[in-house]
C-alpha cells in the first residue's frame, strides 16, 4: 500500500533517510510538506461524500503550494479572512468559486469583500451577526450571502474549538428564521452554514451529527418560509488521529453518518475540511542541541520552539515525535523543548523516544494543520523555510526568514499611507 493511499500516515511512514537528506541540505528546524499526500487526504475525503460540495478551509493551511494543488485537483477554496480571500486569488482561484465566512470582520476585510462582490457575481459572504449584514449593505453589496447558524452543540478535540457552543460565532438557533425572512429583502440569501468544532474523532461523532442534524431541520423550517436556498454548509471538524494508538477516521462510515444525520433537504450539502486534508501532509525535522540529565526529567532541546509550532502550548496537543536518527536506540523518556524562555515551550513531557543524543535528528509529527499558519518570530527568531517532496523533486515552496526579514519593517517603514492597510 502507498503512503498516498494509507487513511493516515503516521511518523513511521516517512522515509528517515531521506529527511535526514533534507535537514542536511535545508538545515533545521524545517517543514517537510508532501503535496501528493495533500491531494490524496481531499480525494479520499471527497469520494466518502460523492454528492457533496467539498471544498477546503484554506485557515489549516495557506501555503501557496497546498492551495495550487488543492485547486488543480479541483477543490474549491473557503476562506476566514480578506488576506486568505487574496492569497486563493493569487493562487489561480476564481473569486466566483470563492465562499468568505466573515467572523467580526475588520473595515478592510469588508471593503474587499464587497469589491469582490461587485465585481464577481458568485462570490458568497458568510455572516454570523446582524452587524456583519448591515455593514455589507452600507457598502453597497446586496450580492449572494449565508448565515453562520450557533446551534449551541460544540465538539472537537479542545474548548477553544468547540466553535458550536460559542457565542463569538454565528447567529443563534432561534434567531435564523427571523434574520432570514429580513436577508432575503436585501441580499441573495443562498445558504446556512455551521461549524461545530475541530479535530472531531469517534468520540465526537455522535453529537458532530447531531449538531448537523439540528441546522438540517432548521433549514428545512427556512426553506418553508420562503427562502430558496441553494446550500447548507455543515462546515468542517473532521479529525485526524495524532496519538499512535487512536485510530482514524472510516471515512465511508463517516459519509454514511452525515447523510443520515442530514436526511432529505432541498439544498446542496457543502462540507470544509481542513485539518483532514493537510494534517498529516507535513512535519518538522529538528535538530538536538541539548541533553540535560537532571533528577524530575531528562531534558532534551531542540531548535524547533513554540515559534515553530505552537499547537501543544496553546491546547495542549499531542504531536508524535520520533527519532529519526537512530529509530533503533532502546526508548527513554524524556522531555523535549525549546529555546524560548518560557516553561510553554515543550512538545512533550516523560515520553518514551529513542533515547536522543546531541546533533540527533527528531521529526515531529501532523504538522500540517496550523502548524507554518500559526508561526511566528517570538525572541526573533526566523521563521523555517518548508520543502515540498510532492511530485518529482523536492521543491522549496517557503525560504527560510533571515534577521533582516525579522526586522525589514523597522528598516524599511512604509513612505505610501496605503501600505499600512492590512
Amino acid at each position: 500500500m502507498s503512503h498516498s493511499s494509507l487513511p493516515v500516515r503516521r511518523v513511521s511512514d516517512w522515509d528517515f533517510d531521506s529527511l535526514s537528506a533534507l535537514a542536511g541540505t535545508h538545515g533545521t528546524p524545517l517543514y517537510v510538506l508532501d503535496t501528493d499526500r495533500v491531494a490524496a487526504n481531499y480525494e479520499r475525503f471527497s469520494a466518502a461524500f460523492p454528492d457533496a460540495h467539498v471544498m477546503y478551509a484554506a485557515k489549516a493551511h495557506t501555503g501557496r503550494a497546498v492551495l495550487k494543488t488543492l485547486l488543480e485537483v479541483g477543490a474549491d477554496i473557503e476562506c476566514a479572512a480578506r488576506g486568505e480571500l487574496q492569497r486563493a486569488i493569487e493562487a489561480g482561484a476564481d473569486p466566483d468559486t470563492l465562499q468568505y465566512t466573515a467572523v467580526n470582520p475588520p473595515d478592510a476585510d469588508l471593503d474587499y469583500a464587497a469589491e469582490l462582490g461587485a465585481e464577481h457575481s458568485g462570490f458568497t459572504v458568510t455572516g454570523g451577526a446582524r452587524d456583519t449584514f448591515d455593514r455589507l449593505a452600507a457598502r453597497g453589496y446586496d450580492g449572494r450571502v449565508a448565515i453562520r447558524v450557533n446551534p449551541g452543540i460544540g465538539t472537537g478535540h479542545h474548548e477553544k474549538v468547540a466553535t458550536g457552543k460559542d457565542a463569538k460565532f454565528g447567529i443563534p438557533y432561534e434567531q435564523v428564521p427571523e434574520l432570514a425572512a429580513d436577508l432575503r429583502e436585501r441580499f441573495d440569501l443562498v445558504g446556512l452554514h455551521s461549524h461545530v468544532g475541530s479535530g472531531v474523532l469517534h468520540d465526537d461523532l455522535d453529537d458532530h451529527c447531531r449538531a448537523i442534524a439540528k441546522v438540517a431541520d432548521l433549514a428545512r423550517e427556512v426553506i418553508a418560509d420562503g427562502a430558496a436556498l441553494e446550500f447548507v454548509d455543515f462546515g468542517g471538524g473532521f479529525g485526524v488521529p495524532y496519538r499512535e494508538d487512536e485510530a482514524p477516521l472510516d471515512m465511508p462510515t463517516v459519509g454514511e453518518k452525515v447523510r443520515e444525520a442530514v436526511g432529505d433537504l432541498d439544498a446542496q450539502i457543502k462540507l470544509e475540511p481542513g485539518r483532514y486534508v493537510v494534517a498529516d501532509a507535513e512535519l518538522i525535522v529538528t535538530e538536538v542541541n541539548t541533553v540535560k540529565e537532571t533528577p524530575a526529567a531528562t531534558v532534551v532541546g531542540v531548535d524547533a520552539s513554540l515559534a515553530t509550532l505552537i499547537r501543544p502550548a496553546m491546547f495542549g496537543s499531542y504531536h508524535p515525535i520520533s527519532n529519526v536518527s537512530a529509530s533503533e536506540r532502546e526508548p527513554e523518556p524524556v522531555s523535549v523543548g525549546g529555546p524560548c524562555c518560557t516553561s510553554a515551550d515543550v512538545f512533550c513531557t516523560d515520553r518514551p523516544i529513542a533515547r536522543p543524543e546531541r546533533e540527533d535528528l527528531l521529526a515531529i509529527g501532523n504538522a500540517g494543520a496550523y502548524g507554518y499558519e500559526l508561526a511566528n518570530q517570538f525572541h526573533s527568531q526566523p521563521r523555517p523555510a518548508e520543502v515540498d517532496i510532492g511530485g518529482d523533486e523536492v521543491r522549496v515552496v517557503r525560504r527560510r526568514e533571515t534577521m533582516a526579514d525579522v526586522t525589514r519593517l523597522e528598516d524599511e517603514p512604509a513612505t505610501d499611507p496605503e501600505a499600512d492597510q492590512p
